[in-house]
Parts: structure tokens; C-alpha cells; sequence
């Protein structure tokens, strides 16, 4: 009987635990989602390794979703994600369609007016050129004058345009002339059609592209333009920001974000710290 009752205070001490430790949860998240304890996040699932659909299941994998859902465990919600363009994830925010984005968004101080980032990897913008031409292309110099595609949706553009013109014009070599492509998969496609010399991605993308296809690309020069990586919240959400951020934090101290780091192979973009809009994270 002693033991039984043990046993039945241990398993009532622990229920109560975990329903302080739940509570507590609830207690740092805006009012309506600890209401409903659903997260929306808005993601634009076309930039492996980051997120992207398995080509054999359709699911919606990668760093982010599996970031994401270790967030959504510590904060003790569900995650519903909404896929979208990449051009509507900020105004997203805006609307009150989604809660956060969590999809690889480079941390620019052009995008902090409407959202506040949590910065959790480090992103450069990147040249790359076919292993089996452009043998010409032997530094980033050597791109002057020559075609080159990136994404338009992204930063890319303008980071080659002002690369450009501190490493082209400013030397008085001709410009990069810039081709926006639907997408980085649009970009390698027209690198391979001979339609561009060379493409730009983020860095911490490329290894991975070049793992699918290897001995397809080679790399140029280092990155350049280094902009963190953030988890989009809208500014007038502060208490959201604050409990994301708290559950990076923990994610980072257990062990848990290295893991997913290694899971998909960006040891080299992993950061050490939490920031917030490229500055130190305080609470």
C-alpha cells in the first residue's frame, strides 16, 4: 500500500510539473496563441537544404522544418505552416496571415521596418560557375563584363550590383550585367543552357546543390555580402518575438540546434549566439 501510494503521489507530482511547465509556456505567448496553441509560419518551400518538398513523399522538409518543429516543442504549440511566395512572406506578417517566417530570409536592415529577425545562421551570397566551363572564371574579378543570374526575388540582385561597382567600375572594368531568374534552380538551369556565365546563391546553399549534382559546379571566390539568416515576427508581436527567441536559446544550450545543424550539413553556417537584427540578442 506504501508503495502504491509512492507511486500515485510520484505520477501526481509530475502531471503537476508538467502542467506548470505548460502553463509557464503559455504564459510567455501572445493571448491568441496560447489560446489556440498553433503557430502559423509562412515558408517558401523551393530553397533546399533550407525547405523544400521531398521529391518522394511531397512532405515539406529541411533545416527550417525541423527547426521549426523543435521550437513548436519547447514552446509546447503546433506549427501550421503556409506555403507562399517568397515576395508575399513579409506582407504575410502584415495581414495577420501568418505569425512568423521561418524560410532562410536574409537579416537586411531594408527588411527590419516591417519585422523584427531572430538571426540563427549565417548566409553569404555566393558565385558559382560550371565545373566543366568558364575556365576563364578563375576569381570574382574575372566576372566583369559577364553575365550573371541570381534570383530576383532575393538580395541577390543588388548584392552583385554593388559588388560590381566597388570591383568592376570602381577598377574601370565593365559591369556585371545582372539577370534576375525565377528562382536559384532557374539560374543553375540557365547557367547549364549557356544562357549566363556564372550564378549567385546563398552560401549556405550551394554545398548542398552541389551534393545533387556533383562535379556539376565549382564555387568562385569566398561569399560575399554576409547577411545573417532571421525568423521573421512581426515589430507589433513582441511577446511572440521574445518566447521564439527564449526556445532558440534552449534549443541552442541542449544540444538540440547542433544536431539539426549536422543532420543537413551547415556546420560552417552555424552561429554561436542568438542575435537580434544582427545585434545581440537581449531580453
Amino acid at each position: 500500500m506504501k508503495i502504491f501510494q509512492a507511486v500515485a503521489g510520484l505520477t501526481a507530482l509530475c502531471a503537476a510539473i508538467g502542467a506548470f511547465g505548460t502553463s509557464a509556456r503559455a504564459d510567455t505567448l501572445p493571448d491568441a496563441i496560447a489560446k489556440t496553441r498553433v503557430i502559423k509560419v509562412a515558408v517558401n518551400s523551393i530553397y533546399p537544404p533550407m525547405e523544400y518538398k521531398d521529391p518522394d513523399s511531397g512532405q515539406l522538409v529541411g533545416f527550417d522544418v525541423d527547426l521549426g518543429n523543435a521550437l513548436a516543442k519547447v514552446l509546447g504549440v503546433k506549427l501550421e505552416w503556409q506555403e507562399s511566395a517568397f515576395e508575399q512572406l513579409l506582407p504575410s506578417l502584415a495581414t495577420g496571415r501568418a505569425d512568423m517566417i521561418l524560410s532562410g530570409m536574409s537579416d537586411v536592415p531594408g527588411r527590419r521596418d516591417a519585422a523584427d529577425f531572430i538571426d540563427y545562421l549565417n548566409s553569404g551570397a555566393q558565385f558559382y560557375v560550371l565545373a566543366s566551363a568558364a575556365k576563364d572564371v578563375r576569381q570574382p574579378a574575372d566576372l566583369c563584363g559577364k553575365a550573371v543570374g541570381t534570383s530576383r526575388s532575393t538580395s541577390f540582385p543588388s548584392d552583385v550590383a554593388t559588388w560590381s561597382a566597388h570591383n568592376c567600375a570602381a577598377a574601370g572594368k565593365p559591369a556585371i550585367s545582372v539577370v534576375g531568374t525565377e528562382d536559384t534552380a532557374a539560374a543553375r538551369m540557365q547557367l547549364k543552357q549557356g544562357r549566363i556565365v556564372a550564378g549567385v546563391q546563398g552560401s549556405e546553399t550551394l554545398p548542398y546543390a552541389m551534393k545533387l549534382e556533383p562535379n556539376t559546379y565549382r564555387p568562385v571566390g569566398a561569399p560575399f555580402a554576409a547577411s545573417p539568416e532571421g525568423i521573421a515576427i512581426a515589430k507589433s508581436n513582441p511577446k511572440l518575438r521574445d518566447a521564439v527567441l527564449g526556445a532558440l536559446e534552449k534549443l541552442m544550450q541542449d544540444g538540440t540546434y547542433s544536431a539539426i545543424v549536422a543532420k543537413w550539413g551547415l556546420q560552417s553556417s552555424a552561429v554561436r549566439q542568438v542575435t537580434l537584427n544582427g545585434g545581440a540578442a537581449a531580453h
